[in-house]
């Protein structure tokens, strides 16, 4: 996943946050619920860096730009951290979003179960083919694009995600800046352009596997 621009965390913006830290706290985040599901009230740096998959010197440093969480000799307090986290990167509260392009990945997005158990809700699908307009799809009837800017401004949408071919992907985008989106999720194989004002993330699926199909050349390599 590519971060093309990020403002500060809504919680601190005084912070500064690094970019490269905000994209870790919901792995953190995970983690400390899978140790809440564990029934562990605390742990240890070395222990949640093991859940997350991080090194532990990483993983201070990264929580550390929130504040001093952890006790010396005690650990964190897994709960509390929890809470802190989830303050941090929103999760105290759920966001509507809205999914441009209602293909396969389209409708697969809007499916996903994963979205609800952290604070994202998907409110709204649209799509430009006349024939999807008006079906329901995950339990939500497809607007047009001519609809886009009302869907937005009556569920209050901040976030939307472009699931559309390359080709469209711009103009879903200006689209929904227009709109008042200020937060993007582009699933489009192509980079859009944004004002300063609005988050876009890329997620790349091709790129993705040519990184594993990479890691999987070199072990083929150092087998032979």
């Amino acid at each position: 996943m590519t971060i093309l621009r990020n403002r500060p965390s809504a919680g601190s913006p005084e912070r500064g946050i690094p970019d490269a830290t905000v994209a870790r706290l919901p792995v953190y985040l995970r983690a400390l619920n899978a140790l809440t599901e564990q029934g562990i009230g605390t742990c240890s740096s070395n222990d949640l860096a093991a859940q997350a998959g991080v090194n532990p010197a990483k993983l201070r440093k990264d929580l550390s730009h929130l504040g001093s969480y952890g006790t010396r000799g005690v650990g964190y307090d897994v709960e509390y951290l929890r809470y802190q986290i989830a303050l941090e990167i929103g999760q105290n509260q759920d966001w509507d979003v809205v999914i441009v392009g209602v293909g396969n990945l389209g409708s697969a997005l809007s499916a996903y179960q994963g979205f609800s158990t952290r604070g994202i809700r998907v409110a709204a699908l649209v799509d430009s083919n006349p024939e999807r307009v008006g079906t329901t799809i995950s339990g939500i009837e497809v607007s047009a694009m001519a609809d886009l800017k009302k869907v937005v401004a009556e569920r209050e949408i901040s976030i939307g995600i472009i699931a559309t071919p390359g080709e469209a992907a711009q103009e879903v985008a200006d689209r929904l800046v227009e709109a008042g989106i200020t937060s993007i999720l582009n699933f489009a194989p192509a980079l859009v352009q944004v004002p300063d004002n609005v988050d876009v993330r890329k997620v790349d699926l091709s790129i993705e596997l040519q990184i594993l199909a990479y890691h999987e050349q070199r072990k083929a390599g150092e087998a032979s």
